[in-house]
């Protein structure tokens, strides 16, 4: 039997000859187990996570921002419920303090309906005295052009927000296209991919084709890919979300995506928590 010296001087011995065997790939050492492989690098993201602004229509920008901060999420498309269009230099200063106190930036404004040039020149004056380069607007089809010449003047860009089969103008993310394709190539549409289902259409598919004009992104789930779909937590519905993600990175989109939650919007809460871990964990963020 062997002594507690012998037993040990064996274990160094064999300690110091394992140290120096290279362990590469699969390379077998009698009596040891295959080393562990290392696990594959993370795949980037170069999306941000941000919130539209909607999702707070029934909350104050206190409430709103709280609610960003306890989720780690720092970009908001700002709305005029939380920053009015008439806001006074010493109110957007506010605004920003505000936010920035929390960690969250205002990335865009908008949604902002259109239905006259007044109105189109009113959205892009706010935008400027906000600090923001994006708008997300929703013009009537015959003030394009007027808006093309304003983008031009003002070196913005427009994301044309669409909106389903609700609303006649904007319906999907082809409509956009169609109507914007001969425009200044900073005008494109803030691709809402639970609308574009809705109108029977395949976002993934559509993000493919149109990612040369989409500027930025409303980010949900639905029940259905017709106009009775309605709205529910992600990751419960019809979209698929892991190929939305592959396609995110296949066409090397650098805007938002913003989670535009709009189920049981008076107590919202629990499913905007749900839909941003679903979200970060499927985009690994």
């Amino acid at each position: 039997m062997q002594n507690r010296r012998t037993f040990f001087k064996q274990s160094f011995a064999g300690a110091l000859m394992l140290g120096a065997a290279p362990l590469v790939g699969n390379a077998k050492i009698a009596g040891v187990m295959d080393p562990v492989k290392p696990k594959p690098p993370k795949a980037t993201n170069p999306f941000k996570l941000g919130m539209a602004g909607f999702t707070f229509v029934n909350f104050d920008l206190d409430t709103t921002l709280k609610t960003l901060e306890r989720l780690d999420v720092h970009y908001l498309c700002i709305k005029d419920f939380h920053l009015p269009l008439d806001s006074t230099d010493e109110q957007i200063r506010a605004f920003h303090e505000k936010c920035a106190s929390h960690g969250v930036t205002g990335y865009a404004a908008g949604p902002i309906y259109m239905k006259s040039e007044a109105e189109v020149d009113r959205g892009f004056a706010y935008a400027r005295r906000v600090g923001v380069k994006l708008i997300v607007g929703v013009p009537d089809y015959e003030l394009l052009p007027y808006v093309d010449r304003k983008v031009k003047e003002y070196d913005f860009h427009y994301a044309i927000h669409l909106h389903g089969p609700d609303i006649k103008t904007y319906p999907d993310a082809t409509d956009v296209w169609e109507h914007t394709k001969d425009l200044d190539r900073r005008i494109g549409m803030c691709l809402d991919i639970g609308h574009d289902l809705r109108n029977g259409c395949d976002p993934v598919a559509d993000l493919r084709k149109y990612h040369t004009r989409v500027f930025d992104m409303h980010i949900k789930d639905v029940t259905d890919s017709t106009k009775a779909g309605t709205a529910i937590e992600i990751g419960r519905g019809k979209i698929d979300f892991p190929a939305l993600i592959k396609a995110l990175r296949e066409v090397n989109y650098t805007g938002m995506c913003s989670l535009e939650y709009e189920k049981d919007m008076k107590d919202p809460f629990l499913g905007i928590a749900e839909s941003i871990g679903y979200f970060k964990a499927i985009a690994d963020l």
